[in-house]
């Protein structure tokens, strides 16, 4: 494959992005706390937002940011910004994930903003995720690491304890730097390979100290909107993804 083929689909790829996210605005209504979720296809959803709102389509919106980097964009467009601790129910959150299964267990925080995108979809009456269909996948971890977000102090215990579960662990790092999240800890990406059940991972991790947060989204999708070459599906759980 060339690079103009190459340029050609990930121009494609955006497109379908930027039509599932601006489908997924659709089910907003004036009035509503919004969750304005973090990613590449999330991110068409909080410009159309800001759109509807400067032509008047849209009125007394305010949205729940789900990262400071997404907080500051939000702002620049003009879109009202709230806390939870001044609305903790949020209408609907609209986000991205990195890998979803059949049951909408979703893989998220490719971004480094799990624990404020897990807080705010925990606060949402719906959580719509938008991707587009190469993140569809027949278990959670065949194509992605699950992100896990670490204190800083004694990380190295904490990786070891995944190491210990069966993960290989890379440090994640930016600019030759350890990258660091919003709350200021490291994130752990941790490569499990295909899990059979990320249920019973989850607990594992959430009983650790140390161990703040981590990527395994489960029971937390109340819709997926799927971008793909047959243009925009719209799905429930228990509708079969394929």
């Amino acid at each position: 494959m060339d690079t103009s083929d190459s340029a050609v689909q990930l121009e494609q790829r955006t497109a379908l992005k930027q039509q599932a996210a601006e489908h997924a605005v659709g089910y907003i209504e004036s009035g509503m706390v919004v969750g304005l979720g973090v990613g590449s296809t999330a991110i068409f959803a909080v410009r159309r937002i800001a759109h509807l709102l400067r032509t008047a389509q849209l009125r007394d919106i305010v949205g729940a940011p789900c990262s400071l980097q997404i907080e500051a964009e939000a702002r620049r467009l003009g879109i009202p910004i709230t806390t939870l601790g001044d609305h903790p129910l949020v209408d609907v959150t609209i986000d991205g994930a990195d890998e979803v299964a059949p049951d909408f267990s979703l893989i998220k925080g490719g971004g480094g903003a799990l624990l404020r995108e897990k807080i705010v979809a925990q606060a949402s009456r719906r959580e719509i995720i938008v991707v587009d269909e190469q993140k569809l996948s027949p278990l959670l971890g065949t194509r992605w690491a699950i992100p896990v977000e670490v204190i800083p102090f004694g990380w190295q215990s904490q990786a070891r304890f995944l190491e210990a579960l069966g993960s290989q662990i890379t440090l994640r790092q930016t600019n030759d730097a350890p990258f660091t999240t919003d709350q200021g800890n490291l994130i752990l990406d941790c490569n499990f390979g295909p899990i059979a059940d990320p249920s019973g991972l989850a607990a594992q991790l959430n009983n650790r100290a140390g161990i703040v947060e981590h990527g395994l989204f489960i029971g937390l999708a109340t819709d997926l909107i799927v971008a793909g070459s047959e243009g925009i599906r719209h799905l429930k759980p228990g509708n079969p993804i394929e």
